[in-house]
């Protein structure tokens, strides 16, 4: 499993009990804006973007009121400008990290990741740099609640899962499929009404740098510093999450 894999399922168990669900449900709520302006549409039934968008709140606990209000203030502001910038860089020890931003002020948000870079010990590099060690994939979690895990395989493996994989802690599987066959997955869980916990294009490394735990912490450091920055909306790396680092954190 690949590094960012594992960093993201940390996140994931510990987001819904600390004070990070705040940011999760701002970036959200930006998607939500985002998929109104460019579906130009409030409705989830004839805008696929602002359709994953709201699933993925719910996923979260959402409240619904607040998906809504959402949703209303996009359609009243239509006209307001956002940008999608993305940015490359090094952290310590050479790790690879792609940060995807959203923001109403390009400068603003240039000034702020490039100073935690900075201030980490990491650097900032030109685009191209780290882009080609990451693969573009689509990643659903859904609850496995009372389907049995042999037909469920078989019915995603048709609509182009790469990977599946069942969690027994949490009852969630995860199903990896290419950035091409995101929309298949869609279809297929909506023909089995099945509502995903979360489904979102990620970048996968495809090859991990491992380092000893110091250096590795100061790492997760410098991504955690980049995630509370209210315009970033994902960051990716390639930093091995070893047995010994997972316990080092946890």
């Amino acid at each position: 499993m690949s590094g960012h894999s594992k960093w993201s399922k940390i996140k994931r168990k510990k987001g819904a009990n600390d004070a990070k669900r705040s940011k999760i449900f701002g970036r959200l709520i930006k998607e939500i804006s985002v998929a109104v302006k460019e579906g130009q549409s409030g409705d989830i039934d004839f805008n696929p973007r602002l359709r994953l968008a709201v699933a993925n709140a719910k996923g979260v606990n959402m409240p619904k009121e607040t998906i809504e209000r959402a949703i209303k203030k996009a359609v009243e502001t239509k006209n307001d400008a956002m940008f999608q910038p993305t940015f490359e860089g090094y952290g310590p020890g050479g790790v690879a990290i792609f940060v995807e931003t959203m923001t109403d002020n390009n400068q603003r948000t240039v000034s702020d990741v490039r100073a935690v870079f900075n201030k980490r010990g990491g650097s900032l590099a030109t685009t191209g740099s780290v882009s080609f060690l990451f693969e573009r994939k689509g990643i659903f979690v859904i609850d496995k609640g009372d389907h049995d895990l042999e037909e469920l395989e078989l019915e995603f493996i048709d609509a182009g899962a790469e990977e599946f994989e069942y969690d027994e802690e949490t009852k969630e599987v995860e199903i990896t499929v290419d950035f091409s066959d995101f929309g298949n997955m869609q279809k297929k869980l909506e023909e089995l009404k099945i509502e995903p916990k979360s489904a979102v294009l990620e970048r996968v490394p495809t090859t991990t740098t491992e380092l000893n735990v110091e250096d590795a912490t100061k790492v997760l450091a410098l991504i955690e510093y980049l995630e509370d920055l209210d315009d970033v909306q994902a960051v990716f790396h390639n930093l091995e999450m070893t047995e010994e680092l997972e316990k080092a954190i946890d």
